[in-house]
C-alpha cells in the first residue's frame, strides 16, 4: 500500500520539486526546437534539409507533445504568408483582434486545420510515408495521451501538471505571442508589407521566433537574427547540426554591403543591391519620415492646429507597418494627413517611387537602373538635407 501511496506521490523518479521544473523546461524546449528548426525552418519555408534520423526524431517528439500533424502545421504558416493581414490570414490581430489571437489562436489553427483547400494548396511537400499516413497524421491524438501516460508513470500526480504545461507551450508561445505579439507589439528592422515585430531581440525562449520581423523579411532565411545584438538560438543549435553532418543549410538572409564611401555612381550592382535590402532600404526611408512627422507635429502643436496633429499622429503610427495591407481609403487618408507640407509631401511621393523599383515585374534591368538613377538625381535635388544623405548612401548598396 504505502509503495503505491509513493509511486502516485512521487512516481517512478521520486523527483523534487526543482527535478520536476527542469524536465518541464527541458523537454518544452526541445518541443520548441522541432517547431522552429523541423516545422518551420526545414518544412514550412525549406531554408534547411535535415539529416532523415533528426527529421524523424522531431516528427516523434512533436507526435508525443503537441499532436500536431506537419501537412497542416505547414499548410496554415505558408497560406499565413502568402495572405498576411488580408483576408484569408489564419491568424491576423489585424483580422481577428489581438485578443482572440493570443489567447484563442490555438482555435483559429484547429478550425483553419480542417480547411480541405488550404492544404491542398499550401500542404506539398511534407512527409508522405507509411508511418504518417497510419500513425502521425491518422491517430494524432494517441501520441500525446502516450506523453500523459509517461509524465504519469515519471512523476506521479504532478506528472499531470506537467502534462498539461507542455500541451499549453505552443498553443501559448507559438500561436498566441509570435502570431499575436509579433503582429502587434515590438521593433522592426525592415519595412515589410505587414505589420510584423520582433517581440525581444534575444530569441531563446521561443527559440528564436521572437525575431519575427526578420523573419517575415527574408522568409526563406534559416538564420533570424539580422543585428549583431540579435540572439536566434535556433540558429546556435543548426549550426552545431551542421558541424556534424545532420544538416544542409540552403538560404540565409543576404548580408548587407556597402561599397566604399566615395562612389560616385549608380550601376547595376546598386540596383541589385537596393532589390536584395529593400525592406531595410524602406525602414531607413521610414525612420527620416518619422523624424520629420514629428517635427511637424511639434510645429502643429505650436501653432495650435489640433485637428491636423491629429490626423498626422495616426498617420505616423502606420510609418512602415504594414501601410500596405490598409484598405484603398485609409491608405488615402494616411497620405492626405503625410501631405500636409511640401517636405512631406515629397517625400510620400518618393517612397511610392522607390517601392516600385522592386514592385515592376515587367520593366526590364536597365530601364530599372535608369528609375533609381533618376530617383537618387531627385532625392539630391530635393532640398531635403535627410533626403540627400539617404541618396547618397543608397549608391552604396551592392548585391
Amino acid at each position: 500500500m504505502n509503495a503505491l501511496l509513493n509511486f502516485a506521490a512521487g512516481g517512478l523518479t521520486q523527483a523534487s520539486w526543482l527535478e520536476v521544473i527542469v524536465f518541464t523546461l527541458v523537454v518544452t524546449h526541445i518541443t520548441i526546437t522541432g517547431v522552429t528548426i523541423f516545422l518551420h525552418r526545414s518544412q514550412a519555408h525549406r531554408g534547411l534539409d535535415l539529416h532523415p534520423a533528426v527529421m524523424h526524431f522531431y516528427r516523434f517528439w512533436l507526435w508525443l507533445t503537441t499532436g500536431m500533424v506537419t501537412k497542416e502545421w505547414v499548410a496554415i504558416h505558408r497560406k499565413h504568408h502568402a495572405r498576411c493581414e488580408r483576408e484569408g490570414d489564419p491568424h491576423s490581430p489585424m483580422i481577428y483582434g489581438i485578443g482572440r489571437v493570443m489567447f484563442r489562436g490555438a482555435e483559429l489553427y484547429r478550425q483553419e486545420s480542417k480547411n480541405a483547400e488550404t492544404l491542398s494548396k499550401f500542404g506539398h511537400g511534407t512527409p508522405d510515408d507509411w508511418l504518417e499516413r497510419n500513425l502521425y497524421s491518422r491517430h494524432s491524438a494517441l501520441g500525446i495521451l502516450v506523453m500523459l501516460a509517461i509524465d504519469l508513470s515519471l512523476f506521479g500526480a504532478i506528472g499531470l501538471t506537467v502534462w498539461a504545461v507542455q500541451m499549453a507551450w505552443i498553443p501559448f508561445w507559438a500561436a498566441g505571442v509570435v502570431n499575436g505579439v509579433g503582429h502587434y507589439w515590438g521593433y522592426r528592422n525592415f519595412a515589410s508589407p505587414d505589420t510584423s515585430t520582433n517581440v525581444f531581440p534575444w530569441g531563446i525562449v521561443i527559440g528564436g521566433e521572437e525575431l519575427h520581423n526578420n523573419h517575415h523579411a527574408f522568409g526563406t532565411s534559416a538564420k533570424f537574427s539580422s543585428k549583431w545584438y540579435e540572439i536566434d538560438i535556433g540558429w546556435g543549435y543548426i549550426c552545431v547540426l551542421k558541424a556534424f553532418g545532420l544538416v544542409k543549410i540552403k538560404k540565409v538572409a543576404p548580408r548587407l554591403r556597402l561599397e566604399a564611401t566615395g562612389k560616385s555612381g549608380v550601376d547595376l550592382r546598386t540596383l541589385q543591391g537596393v532589390i536584395a535590402h529593400r525592406y531595410e532600404i524602406l525602414g531607413r526611408y521610414t525612420s527620416i519620415m518619422r523624424k520629420a512627422c514629428l517635427a511637424e507635429l511639434e510645429r502643429l502643436k505650436t501653432s495650435r492646429n489640433m485637428q491636423h496633429a491629429r490626423e498626422l499622429q495616426a498617420a505616423t503610427h502606420w510609418l512602415g507597418r504594414g501601410d500596405e495591407t490598409l484598405d484603398p481609403a485609409e491608405r488615402a487618408r494616411i497620405d492626405q494627413a503625410l501631405s500636409q507640407t511640401n517636405a512631406l509631401s515629397t517625400m510620400v511621393q518618393m517612397r511610392h517611387e522607390l517601392a516600385h523599383l522592386w514592385e515592376s515585374s515587367s520593366a526590364t534591368s536597365e530601364q530599372l537602373l535608369h528609375d533609381l538613377q533618376a530617383w537618387c538625381q531627385r532625392a539630391q535635388q530635393s532640398g531635403i538635407a535627410s533626403l540627400e544623405e539617404f541618396a547618397l548612401r543608397l549608391r552604396r548598396y551592392a548585391a
